[in-house]
């Protein structure tokens, strides 16, 4: 007999425990680096393993780029940053062919996309023309220059920043893209004892320095096997529905205007899947679920006049919803 009722009826399980130790082994690598953020670095690694994008959104100055290089040297893929800017253009993304004089041809110029891990830093201030670019090459993984499709190498995972605090001269990404991150991950300032630490670090610090403290634990293709291990992890039809429910309980929300469409719920059982590759298990429960609940619907939700008029804000809402959803028991 199962001792857990939502581990899987079959022995076969994927191989988790390898999976854990080696995103453990990366995840303190991170640590090592970006201090005082343990739960951004859990958030945005389960959505590197879940194969999704990420919407961040904190001040400035709190280490979103260096999240970014030194997640991807921990796996020895490379990085790139945009700052997105009213005069960006689509082709300053994806690329473009360019007249080579010397030998009469069109030369391809790869735009920063080409990459692994993608920072798009203040997305929010380009253009719509230029984020539907930059969406339309997270959603297919591919990109189309003058009729040739090209692929992307994987793994590939946008990271795209939002500054809460200016709004002035933004262009807010419409609620069918803001859906197509798979998490909105929250950075606030850390801690006293770590901001201490991380003042210490950096002014004895050479520029660079940091990033050469992180060792590579592996390589772009065991990474791109680690999302195929962690979409084998089982869930039972009693979490999927958890998960469904909660999404259905935001669209009944009197206190919401607009709630999460099935890509939510869908997202909720892809981070729940991380989250338990994340503990080494090969099976959702609901708690994951519960853990996913906030980063993955956030930003899929919003709220009526009302409720933010009297200063609730998405989070409190969201627990809330979470706390009368009744989750599946043993």
């Amino acid at each position: 007999m199962n001792p857990d009722p939502y581990a899987p009826p079959s022995p076969e399980m994927p191989p988790v425990r390898s999976l854990a130790e080696l995103i453990h082994r990366m995840r303190e690598q991170v640590r090592g680096v970006i201090l005082g953020q343990d739960v951004v670095i859990e958030q945005v690694i389960a959505a590197l393993l879940a194969g999704g994008h990420v919407l961040l959104e904190g001040k400035p100055g709190l280490g979103k780029t260096h999240l970014v290089t030194t997640l991807a040297k921990t796996f020895g893929g490379a990085s790139a940053r945009i700052q997105f800017t009213p005069d960006l253009m689509p082709s300053d993304v994806t690329g473009f062919r360019l007249f080579d004089m010397k030998s009469q041809t069109f030369q391809l110029r790869q735009g920063p996309v080409f990459t692994n891990l993608l920072l798009a830093d203040e997305i929010n201030r380009a253009p719509a023309k230029t984020q539907a670019a930059l969406l339309e090459v997270m959603q297919e993984q591919q990109v189309t220059i003058d009729g040739e499709t090209l692929k992307l190498s994987p793994p590939f995972m946008t990271l795209a920043t939002q500054n809460p605090v200016e709004h002035e001269g933004t262009y807010p990404l419409p609620e069918a893209q803001l859906d197509r991150f798979i998490m909105k991950v929250l950075i606030d300032y850390p801690v006293r004892e770590a901001e201490c630490e991380i003042v210490t670090r950096a002014a004895g610090e050479t520029p660079g320095e940091a990033g050469g403290r992180v060792s590579v634990i592996c390589g772009p293709r065991e990474i791109v096997a680690a999302q195929q291990a962690t979409a084998a992890v089982q869930v039972v039809p009693e979490v999927v529905n958890y998960a469904v429910a909660l999404a259905q309980a935001t669209r009944e929300s009197r206190s919401i205007s607009l709630g999460a469409g099935t890509r939510g719920a869908i997202s909720l059982v892809r981070i729940g899947k991380a989250f338990a590759a994340l503990d080494g298990r090969g099976f959702v429960t609901p708690d994951d679920i519960k853990r996913a609940a906030l980063p993955v619907l956030r930003h899929r939700v919003q709220l009526t006049p009302e409720i933010a008029i009297s200063g609730q804000d998405v989070d409190e809402v969201l627990r809330a919803i979470v706390e009368s959803v009744p989750a599946p028991r043993q």
